[in-house]
């Protein structure tokens, strides 16, 4: 019963940071300034703030190297991810760039099982795959010169789930915040490093310089990015994942979009964007999301070694 709990709180642990990462879109599309300086603000703000808890500072210290070059590694990845996550959004709309996470599971059904050197398991590979339809539904009729912030929000998605993976093969190791702390403190090394080298990749940033300073209002919304949509569901998603598999917390984070396009219809009015194919879409990626624990239902033993990479974890608390 003690593990059915556990699990059951990581569900709604999950279901809560995918709430609140919906208004990370929405955030995006308010803020004025270019991916490349918006992302790296948003990490520099969350990593110092954590700096300043001595238990953060504690736990780093008592890191082994080879792990902080490994969670320094992932949080490159993770920048990444976000700069094209919100170059999508500039490139096309809050909408587009948040649907295209949902090809996330896709990514994941095979990524997973690749690093963790166990066999795919087709079951999730073609659960992910009924995403497409959904996908291609919520997308579709979106003008050409958008097609362009889909194709990076479809890398946007791969890099999430890479760095997801990895997170799920380490996360036992380190405490979240500290785990945290060095990914994003890596990830604003890095983007300060690559600036060059995205301008190449996303034309919107040529000749802006990743530290370009916010205007006035600008600062309101990313404090509320950096610290109600990014520390506390990032850090809270960390301790969820010693529960569930990455392909399960990824599954539910396929309700970002529809957050997203939910609050952008309010917010920004796109809803005139919206027609009956989004429905249709979303009806399809919120039955794979609550399909897939029911698939995943425990018997008497783990069904595979994606379960049993958290069993032990079950047993603490």
């Amino acid at each position: 019963m003690h593990a059915d709990a556990a699990r059951r709180r990581a569900f709604f642990q999950i279901h809560f940071c995918v709430l609140l990462w919906g208004f990370t879109a929405i955030l995006g599309k308010l803020i004025s300034l270019a991916a490349l300086p918006l992302v790296w603000w948003r990490m520099l703000l969350v990593s110092v703030a954590l700096l300043l808890l001595p238990r953060v500072v504690r736990a780093i210290r008592a890191l082994q190297t080879r792990l902080l070059l490994a969670y320094a590694g992932i949080g490159v990845l993770v920048a990444l991810h976000w700069v094209t996550f919100y170059a999508a959004i500039k490139l096309a709309n809050a909408s587009v760039a948040a649907t295209c996470i949902a090809l996330g599971p896709v990514f994941l059904a095979v990524v997973e099982p690749l690093m963790q050197r166990r066999g795919i398991a087709w079951r999730d590979l073609l659960l992910g795959v009924t995403m497409l339809p959904g996908v291609a539904l919520v997308v579709g009729g979106i003008p050409d010169a958008m097609w362009y912030g889909v194709l990076i929000g479809v890398l946007s998605a791969l890099l999430v789930a890479i760095f997801g993976s990895l997170n799920k093969l380490l996360v036992e190791h380190a405490d979240p915040l500290a785990v945290t702390s060095i990914e994003l403190g890596a990830g604003t090394a890095a983007l300060t490093l690559l600036a060059p080298l995205l301008a190449l990749l996303l034309p919107e940033q040529a000749g802006v310089a990743p530290w370009t300073l916010p205007g006035q209002q600008d600062w309101l919304w990313l404090a509320l990015l950096a610290f109600g949509c990014t520390l506390l569901p990032f850090a809270l998603s960390l301790v969820a994942l010693r529960q569930l598999s990455a392909f399960s917390a990824q599954l539910a984070v396929n309700l970002e979009p529809i957050y997203a396009i939910a609050l952008a219809a309010l917010i920004f009015g796109e809803q005139q964007e919206v027609q009956w194919t989004f429905y249709a879409g979303a009806a399809i990626v919120v039955a794979g999301v609550f399909l897939h624990p029911l698939l995943h239902r425990p018997t008497g033993q783990p069904e595979s070694p994606e379960m049993l990479a958290v069993a032990e974890s079950k047993t603490l608390d």
